[in-house]
């Protein structure tokens, strides 16, 4: 009984000023944009999205390069305290010092062409962050590699192998996100239409 009392009041128009927010907009309410309005809604969305794209760009940028100074510090403490890092120290009956370094640096690589290209403003910025992301599979192929011949399998340090990787294939998905938002309002201008207001 309630809710049928609440759908007359709400449903039916009830009290209008209360949900004129929500309601359609009448013939009266739309009219078309002249020329030079539309030219200003394209121009402002074109800003907008360059600012946007710029700023997430650059966050995503942040966080891998934070991952890559972790590993920088990783290299320091392996070349300092060699096997001291729990993470490394599973790993010191199988390998030399030098390859886990070399790992690591190559980790930092990967981030580094994967900042790069999320960063770098040209035609062919796409293809550093396929680099970073093949290269990120060789590193998780490494990584994987010596894991699997651990005594038994080290869940704890799984980040080893899909840190970089990830790194750099979120990289390649907020690039293409925000080509594609890109590509939309370029298509607005081809949507733009002639019109004159009288």
């Amino acid at each position: 009984m309630k809710l049928s009392r609440k759908w007359k009041k709400y449903g039916r128009g009830g009290d209008k000023g209360e949900d004129d927010n929500f309601s359609l907009p009448t013939s009266d309410d739309v009219r078309p944009l002249d020329t030079q309005e539309q030219e200003e809604l394209v121009r402002s969305l074109q800003q907008i999205q360059v600012q946007q794209s710029l700023l997430w760009r650059r966050v995503f940028s942040a966080i891998v390069f934070c991952y890559a100074a972790f590993l920088i510090y990783s290299i320091y403490q392996q070349v300092s305290s060699p096997w001291e890092l729990r993470y490394h120290a599973y790993f010191m009956e199988d390998v030399d010092s030098w390859i886990i370094i070399s790992a690591d640096w190559a980790a930092v690589l990967v981030c580094s062409v994967a900042i790069v290209g999320l960063l770098h403003d040209s035609r062919y910025h796409r293809r550093w962050l396929w680099y970073s992301c093949l290269s990120g599979i060789l590193v998780a192929v490494f990584w994987l590699y010596l894991m699997l011949r651990l005594p038994r399998f080290r869940w704890d340090i799984v980040w080893l192998p899909f840190g970089p990787l990830s790194g750099a294939g979120i990289c390649l998905y907020v690039d293409h996100l925000l080509n594609e938002s890109s590509e939309e309002v370029r298509k607005l201008q081809g949507y733009m239409y002639a019109y004159k207001a009288s």
